[in-house]
């Protein structure tokens, strides 16, 4: 398209380069940014009443909405919120204790003493702090993995029994679990104290939801055991779900058929009672509490029909009442569980703060990730103290509170009352409680999670890379256990990310007319390029990891192979040279013939003479050497030579004949090697061959060289997706300025965000020969000074040589 009818397309007005943005906007220096720097470190070590005041308040929030609290309009709504919340602590609490592999009393207390420590440090109002399913299936394997059956068994002198000393075992896993609760904690409150709460945003959605699922799975394996009372060997490490359920599935033929019985009819009641209560509860006050009502029925039937004694039931046992002191955790024991700590804090901050964003986004108030952590780590770390295993907020008790009006943590304050009276006073009547019935809450309250199946369907059609994530960390979680599962799925989510900044989009933009909008040209059927000038954008930033890359897709996108095109170049200034120096020979050849002409002429006046070869064989190997003599003359060179004398005619008609006397013909085709060797140019001694041989350098140079000729004078880089860029890509971008002027191509960056500009200036990106004029605000305009900076009459065009080949130009 013709400049002059595209110029009526493009908006004009004052361009703005990086240097004129600068003298308007008074930016500041790097040397300004590092004073800027000190002077906000001293502000933030000096020490003041207002920041001392923010610094308590930030610390326990607590100081801040109590002293607000209205009893009258929120006390009501808080305390029922927190009967409700409290009454499914019980039989949560109870039921995944066993998932953790702990007596079931301490799941009543990891429902009590976090749920206190999150009321002082927490800043959401709406979550519920407590047991949840995944952590406990996690504790679960670390307690099981380092205190298996195998090492309790009774020895009864010689003969080891099959009989477990189960009052060790469980003392031990408590142990475990209470080191491993504690050292999850710390990490939270260390990680929190440096403001690592964005840490939470490496497990994206689809893999929390992909891991929970797959946890769900193990949940269930770990219970079959209760629900068909059967004895299976517990197995860890990878595939430990594989051989623990192909173990049950060998035990089926010894399935215990009370306790089957026993789980079948409390599932479908529970099943049951939860359709019905999610039909009428729009229409009630509270919902049903139906694991609470399948509890109580359970140990009622089981105490007065003796199930246990009857029918060899296994039931809960003996609950303490009271609460236990605080212990020390056992420290000998965190360098087995460092790993699984690390998994459990992140998994556990992961749930908690997605949760809380979500009611705070409902209900209008901010969460501070970072003090969340902390809250979060400290009822972890003092919860263990007091026999806790660990905790994260709950889904399904959050959402009972936030619906049945819970406006603060006042109710955590209220549900942690009905767990305590339970440990108090109540806990003994649970005794008689078959775990058949905690089993099959655990299965039916799974029942969510298995759904989450259905985002295989709706990440195939939303996007094919989350559902790549989901798919491993499913896979990977199943297969490897939860901790390795973890791990693997991270790293397969952070190479993802890696894999499409490695891997972006390159498009050539064009101008939207009567607009400063440039887009993909390829995706936008208005879009028109603009004459002379390319405009390049990657969709990521460029760094190391996509240098090459992005100069490859410069290439392509421009239509320039720069390496070809250089390599053409300087063929053609090597074939320049070399008929500079061939000239230069020839007319050094013509003065050396104008002089011996001179010479015979007055020779010729004194008569015939007799001198030495020596000097007119130098002079004969002198021509020889220059090249560029005739066939005859490269003859006379050959025959002229002896080791005598010569005598030359005085008959004027015949000035450059010779006749030998005597004498050898030696071999002048050694005068060709060492021509070769001084000048580098093997087609200076025979002129058809230097035709021949230049010919075949055009043909070769020119039928690989593709577009020899182009009509771009200008390329513009969009910067305006980078964020970051760091040495190579410096480097990169510098070479692409380099090669690209070797062809006459003016390179400018355009959409440079500031701190861009400053890596720039910190990598010796500027000298003299690349300015901040080449830095352009917008692509606009850049786009604007190099149609007036060159416009259609600086289009570089290179034409090949005027030499032929068969008789065609090249």
């Amino acid at each position: 398209m013709d400049s002059r009818r595209f110029g009526k397309y493009i908006v004009e007005r004052e361009v703005l380069d990086e240097q004129r943005l600068e003298e308007i906007t008074q930016r500041k220096t790097h040397s300004d940014n590092q004073s800027s720097l000190t002077e906000r470190l001293k502000d933030s070590l000096r020490c003041t009443v207002p920041k001392l005041k923010h610094s308590v308040m930030s610390s326990l929030p607590v100081l801040y909405w109590v002293p607000k609290y209205s009893v009258w309009d929120y006390g009501m709504p808080d305390l029922i919120s927190g009967i409700s919340v409290g009454i499914m602590h019980l039989p949560q609490g109870l039921a995944y204790a066993m998932l953790a592999s702990v007596p079931p009393v301490f799941g009543l207390y990891s429902s009590l003493y976090p749920a206190l420590i999150y009321f002082f440090f927490g800043t959401s109002r709406h979550i519920s702090i407590g047991t949840f399913t995944v952590l406990s299936i996690m504790v679960g394997s670390v307690t099981e993995r380092l205190a298996p059956d195998v090492n309790f068994l009774i020895q009864n002198g010689t003969n080891v029994t099959a009989e477990v000393n189960i009052t060790a075992r469980d003392s031990y896993r408590v142990q475990v679990a209470v080191a491993t609760t504690v050292l999850g904690g710390l990490i939270q409150v260390a990680l929190g104290l440096v403001k690592f709460g964005f840490v939470g945003t490496y497990l994206s959605e689809p893999l929390v939801r992909a891991y929970t699922t797959a946890a769900s799975a193990h949940a269930v394996v770990a219970q079959l055991k209760y629900i068909f009372g059967v004895s299976p060997t517990r197995f860890s490490g990878p595939f430990s779900m594989v051989y623990t359920l192909k173990d049950v599935c060998s035990l089926l033929p010894y399935t215990h058929l009370p306790t089957l019985v026993v789980s079948a009819v409390s599932m479908v009641f529970l099943i049951a009672a939860k359709e019905l209560n999610s039909f009428i509860s729009p229409k009630l006050p509270v919902p049903i509490p139906v694991e609470l009502i399948t509890i109580v029925a359970g140990t009622l039937i089981s105490a007065y029909t003796h199930l246990n004694r009857n029918y060899t039931i296994s039931v809960v046992g003996e609950i303490p009442s009271g609460l236990s002191p605080p212990s020390v955790p056992d420290a000998s024991l965190f360098g087995e569980v460092i790993g699984d700590a690390f998994a459990l804090a992140m998994v556990g901050y992961a749930i908690s703060i997605s949760l809380g964003k979500t009611f705070a986004l409902k209900h209008g108030y901010k969460v501070d990730s970072n003090q969340e952590l902390v809250a979060l780590g400290l009822s972890n770390a003092v919860g263990g103290f007091f026999q806790c295993f660990s905790v994260c907020s709950s889904m399904s008790r959050s959402l009972i509170q936030e619906t049945t009006g819970g406006k603060t943590q006042m109710a955590a304050v209220a549900s942690s009352l009905i767990v305590l009276v339970t440990i108090l006073k109540l806990g003994p009547l649970f005794q008689e409680l078959p775990k058949a019935v905690l089993a099959a809450i655990v299965f039916v309250n799974l029942k969510g999670m298995f759904k989450q199946h259905s985002d295989i369907v709706t990440l195939w059609k939303r996007s094919k890379i989350d559902l790549m994530v989901w798919l491993v960390t499913w896979v990977s979680t199943l297969l490897l256990n939860l901790d390795l599962g973890l791990a693997a799925s991270i790293l397969f989510a952070l190479l993802t990310v890696i894999f499409r900044t490695q891997m972006p989009t390159y498009s050539v933009l064009g101008n939207v007319p009567g607009t400063e909008l440039y887009v993909d040209i390829e995706t936008h059927r208005e879009a028109r390029d603009v004459p002379g000038v390319t405009i390049f954008r990657s969709s990521a930033t460029v760094y190391f990891a996509n240098a090459d890359l992005y100069i490859e897709a410069l290439k392509e996108k421009s239509g320039l192979d720069i390496s070809k095109m250089i390599i053409y170049k300087k063929r053609q200034e090597a074939k320049q040279r070399r008929r500079e120096r061939r000239a230069e020979r020839r007319a050094k050849r013509q003065a050396k013939k104008e002089r011996r002409a001179a010479q015979r002429a007055a020779k010729h006046l004194s008569g015939a003479s007799v001198f030495s070869v020596e000097e007119e064989a130098a002079s004969w190997r002198n021509t020889c050497v220059d090249g560029d003599v005739t066939d005859r003359e490269q003859q006379g060179c050959t025959e002229r030579e002896n080791g005598t004398v010569f005598i030359i005619p005085t008959t004027p008609r015949t000035p450059d004949r010779w006749e030998y006397l005597k004498g050898g013909e030696p071999d002048c085709t050694s005068l060709g090697s060492i021509s070769e060797l001084q000048e580098g140019d093997t087609t200076t001694l025979d002129s058809s061959s230097d035709d021949t041989l230049s010919r075949d350098l055009e043909r070769i140079s020119l039928g690989s060289l593709g577009k020899w000729s182009w009509d771009i004078h200008s390329i513009i880089i969009d910067l305006s997706t980078a964020n970051f860029i760091d040495i190579v890509a410096i480097k990169t971008i510098k070479n692409i300025i380099h090669d690209f002027s070797e062809i006459d191509v003016d390179i400018y960056i355009a959409c440079c965000q500031a701190p861009v500009v400053e890596q720039l200036e910190l990598g010796d990106f500027f000298s003299e020969t690349i300015t901040k004029r080449s830095l352009f605000v917008s692509v606009h305009d850049a786009v604007l000074y190099c149609l007036n900076h060159r416009g259609a009459t600086s289009i570089p065009r290179y034409e090949p040589s005027v030499d032929t080949y068969d008789g065609t130009k090249l």
